[in-house]
């Protein structure tokens, strides 16, 4: 959707934030696992060690190189790997890439410049990556701390407080068009015209393809401010318009309104609540860090 409520870019945000804890895992063990110095081979009268699955040349493969690259695999892979058939497999694939690492750096292809080349890009994307990791785990630290201190709280009586005041949900679509010249066009066509909003919509729309027809239900609160005031004073029915977002010139028309039992509505309001108190949070650090946006012409 072109505009989620806050609760759900939050969501989105923490999603893409735990994908990198798991991308930022997998490459510390495969980091870790490279860069890990081969064991010495036992002697052979001394027979293998207990740790060892295999031994290539001056190299071993032990049984914590086999559960380091499980993680690469897909579950029903890693069950098979377990079975005495499939260990063999597993085995005998690591055997091979073990013997063409050798014989590559036999041939000192790791002195070559297209190696440590692509050595050197990697390095720089691990440390944007881990660069990332670092100030998003910062910023939901903070958020955290937020929580923990009761600032970002939300009591029963506020929830109810809001819900007096919004008990009801909004229902609207709209058309997003590039200038304000055409928008006043389309605009005055749909006034005149409500039924070729379809028809207008696929002519003059900027908004995303998979966006375009879908209606956006809301309470006060979940959606673009400057809208969700037009929507609620608005009839159903009714083109209104337009209202000058980042994305473009917006015409609504809002399709229906229905009230909400507090039941349904309870979750909802909090959510909206405690964004509030985050934005309020972020609103007042403008107060101790200057701020300056500038826009390009």
């Amino acid at each position: 959707m072109l505009f989620a409520n806050a609760h759900a870019r939050r969501l989105k945000w923490y999603s893409m934030f735990m994908r990198k804890v798991l991308i930022l895992f997998i490459l510390s063990a495969l980091f870790t696992a490279a860069c890990k110095k081969p064991a010495e081979a036992p002697a052979a009268e001394q027979g293998a060690a207990p740790d060892v699955a295999a031994k290539v040349g001056p190299a071993v493969i032990t049984e914590q190189d086999l559960e380091n690259k499980l993680i690469f695999m897909t579950p029903d892979d890693q069950e098979f790997a377990k079975t005495p058939i499939g260990r063999t497999n597993y085995i005998d694939a690591l055997v091979r890439e073990k013997l063409a690492e050798l014989a590559a750096k036999d041939a000192k292809l790791d002195e070559s410049d297209a190696y440590l080349s692509a050595l050197e890009d990697k390095r720089a994307q691990l440390k944007e990556i881990y660069d990332d990791f670092a100030q998003q785990m910062l910023i939901r630290s903070w958020y955290d701390q937020l929580e923990e201190n009761g600032t970002t709280a939300v009591t029963e009586q506020e929830v109810k407080d809001y819900f007096d005041k919004y008990p009801y949900e909004m229902t609207i679509k709209q058309i997003i068009i590039a200038n304000a010249e055409t928008a006043d066009q389309v605009l005055r066509a749909l006034k005149a015209s409500p039924s070729r909003w379809k028809t207008l919509e696929r002519q003059y729309s900027v908004a995303p393809e998979n966006t375009r027809g879908k209606e956006f239900s809301f309470m006060p609160g979940e959606f673009i401010p400057a809208i969700e005031v037009i929507a609620a004073n608005s009839p159903s029915g009714s083109v209104q318009g337009f209202i000058k977002t980042s994305q473009g010139f917006h015409i609504i028309m809002k399709t229906r309104e229905k009230r909400l039992s507090f039941k349904d509505a309870k979750e909802r309001i909090e959510k909206i609540l405690r964004m509030q108190k985050e934005d309020a949070a972020l609103n007042a650090l403008k107060n101790k860090y200057e701020v300056f946006v500038y826009e390009k012409n």
